[in-house]
């Protein structure tokens, strides 16, 4: 009886020592469908194109991401939408390099740019956001967003996903160096989003502009402040720039134009809506009066298009109001 106690005992303490030895489990992500590619814009830089659609179709695959790979490191720029995508891209960049993944420079807090983050902070990363993202994080808008996104992008985005807190705020525009490569990173304040910033690659005069820029459809406005977007587009100096890659659409080997589009766009929402607060005229009536026919073949339009017109009206009359005080 002794004897079977002890063996017992032996066996338990040995089983407790190999799980106390074990390494920890690495996470597993569910596999994706939709096929990354990472495509090189220049010798240091490349980018991780999305598909065009609405935020939770092509299982969440509907922005750009893009690194740099420099002789000390890698520095990611965006996350993309889901931890699997990002783990996708983060085997992209191993087919590339080896070397370590070192910093992640996020445009702006917005769910399709940032639940990749944990998979890039599990290998040791620095996170970078503006400083505007500390009012997502922790706010009841965020614990929604990612609900919502549990059950329509199930199961790329499931129980483990999580909000990742930067370990770094922005403040004010700065330049680093990692490796042989500079970089430039330009803080825009609230434009797109509470806070955001674009990260210019100086050695390869690549600027990734985030959702600042959309090339070849619709933007999506959000809660933006589209009066002082067009002041940060109007501001932007792309003389230097060579290309541009934008939060959402294809490379811009044309910079200008790309600017020039997503200003135009912004500029006729405010224009037409400005015209019809003006008249006190409501919202749908307003709406069904202007000819959207130059944007309609745009992708996105129908499902942005009208949500982008209500917010833009609602924010000029707290702008009018605002006035009168």
């Amino acid at each position: 009886m002794i004897r079977k106690l002890f063996h017992y005992v032996m066996v338990m303490i040995l089983a407790l020592a190999g799980v106390a030895g074990a390494s920890p489990r690495k996470p597993t992500y569910a596999p994706v469908s939709v096929k990354l590619r990472a495509v090189q814009v220049a010798r240091h830089t490349w980018y991780v194109p999305g598909l065009r659609g609405a935020a939770t179709e092509h299982e969440g695959f509907i922005s750009n991401a893009g690194f740099v790979v420099t002789s000390k490191g890698v520095v990611v720029f965006d996350a993309l939408g889901t931890p699997s995508l990002a783990h996708e891209m983060l085997k992209q960049i191993r087919k590339i390099t080896d070397k370590p993944i070192v910093k992640v420079v996020v445009s702006h807090y917005h769910a399709d740019h940032i639940y990749g983050l944990q998979v890039f902070k599990a290998e040791g990363a620095q996170i970078i956001a503006p400083a505007g993202a500390r009012e997502y994080i922790g706010s009841q808008q965020a614990r929604d967003r990612l609900e919502e996104r549990r059950l329509s992008l199930d199961p790329w985005v499931n129980d483990d996903t999580r909000v990742v807190r930067p370990d770094r705020f922005v403040t004010g525009d700065y330049s680093f160096r990692v490796g042989d490569v500079d970089f430039q990173v330009s803080l825009l304040g609230k434009a797109h989003s509470d806070g955001d910033m674009t990260l210019y690659v100086k050695t390869d005069r690549v600027l990734f502009s985030g959702d600042i820029i959309f090339e070849g459809r619709i933007p999506y406005v959000g809660d933006a402040d589209t009066r002082n977007w067009l002041r940060v587009l109007k501001q932007m100096e792309l003389d230097r720039v060579v290309a541009l890659i934008p939060g959402h659409g294809p490379l811009a080997r044309n910079p200008v134009r790309a600017i020039r589009a997503t200003r135009h766009y912004l500029q006729f929402l405010r224009d037409k809506m400005k015209a019809a607060v003006d008249e006190l005229m409501p919202f749908d009536e307003a709406y069904r009066s202007v000819d959207w026919s130059q944007f309609r073949k745009l992708p996105a339009f129908e499902a942005a298009n009208r949500r982008n017109a209500y917010q833009v009206y609602l924010s000029i009359e707290a702008e009018q109001l605002e006035a009168q005080k």
